[in-house]
């Protein structure tokens, strides 16, 4: 990316950004770099601070843009659901969505966040998967804190104050009180997104009764509780992210020792968070792809 087109407010493709910048904004949006460090170090690549700045707020997210479906959309029905916290936390809040003219009990989906909690992004994953035929439900794990701020960097310096094991907790509790819902066929499901990713497969190692579990670039379980696996994984990779990838041979390994049922695809060519239809690391190419094959998995898993 050049200073002329960061300092150009537009919606930009992963391609305009330079690979020294994908990395340093990867680094930045798991925490392993602050804001301050990020901008120093654009000023740096980019040769303004002005530059810096218009860089970090293209790659941030645009929320309303890229919403596909409203909060009052007339297809569904939503609501607010909480179930106790057996961490300790209180209780567990997250959206709950179906469709309006559902006949019978539905197939479940638990939807789990990026790593910054419950964003509008997520909320409308959640509305997306109901209005396809699903319960969708996707929780909150800053609730604890106060809920998703409505701030991105907020996010950010919230979420490193969770309790990993409580946080954990908190999602098997809703993943188990979403199968359990009158309006749930008792037949489950998750997809997660980075942070969520690797969510979906702790869940996976340990709840017998998940049927079906959809990672997006997350990252992998201990693989000593691989052989715990009971359900059926999609695992879907960014090509251009080592960081994650990194941790895929050996997984495979020990799904293949296991005899665990998957399917993983790696799409070349894209940036971590590929899915996340909000930012400029978004590839629509393999976004409809992989949503596709994840949508054709839940309908034959979870009926």
């Amino acid at each position: 990316m050049t200073a002329s087109q960061a300092a150009t407010p537009q919606r930009l493709n992963a391609e305009d950004f330079s690979p020294a910048i994908l990395r340093l904004f990867d680094r930045y949006v798991h925490g392993d770099a602050s804001r301050r460090e990020f901008l120093e170090a654009a000023q740096r690549l980019l040769g303004s601070s002005a530059a810096a700045a218009a860089t970090l707020a293209a790659l941030s997210p645009r929320f309303a843009s890229a919403q596909q479906v409203k909060p009052d959309d007339a297809r569904l029905r939503t609501r607010w659901l909480s179930i106790d916290s057996p961490s300790g936390n209180g209780t567990v809040r997250g959206l709950l969505a179906a469709p309006a003219q559902a006949r019978g009990p539905l197939p479940t989906v638990l939807v789990v966040h990026e790593n910054r909690g419950l964003n509008p992004h997520i909320e409308d994953i959640a509305r997306r998967l109901a209005l396809e035929g699903f319960l969708a439900y996707a929780p909150d794990a800053l609730h604890s804190l106060g809920g998703y701020p409505g701030d991105e960097d907020k996010a950010r310096e919230l979420f490193p104050k969770l309790d990993p094991a409580k946080v954990r907790a908190d999602f098997v509790a809703a993943a188990l009180a979403l199968k359990g819902l009158s309006e749930s066929n008792g037949r489950l499901g998750v997809v997660g997104f980075c942070f969520g990713g690797s969510i979906s497969n702790y869940l996976a190692t340990q709840l017998p009764a998940l049927r079906a579990a959809v990672p997006f670039y997350g990252s992998q379980p201990p693989v000593e509780d691989v052989p715990r696996i009971k359900a059926e994984l999609l695992i879907h990779y960014a090509g251009q992210d080592e960081r994650i990838n990194a941790g895929w041979p050996r997984y495979e390994a020990a799904l293949k020792a296991a005899g665990v049922r998957y399917e993983a695809h790696v799409y070349e060519g894209t940036q971590h968070g590929f899915n996340n239809d909000t930012t400029p690391r978004f590839d629509p190419k393999a976004a409809e792809l992989a949503w596709s094959r994840t949508l054709a998995f839940f309908r034959s898993r979870l009926g």
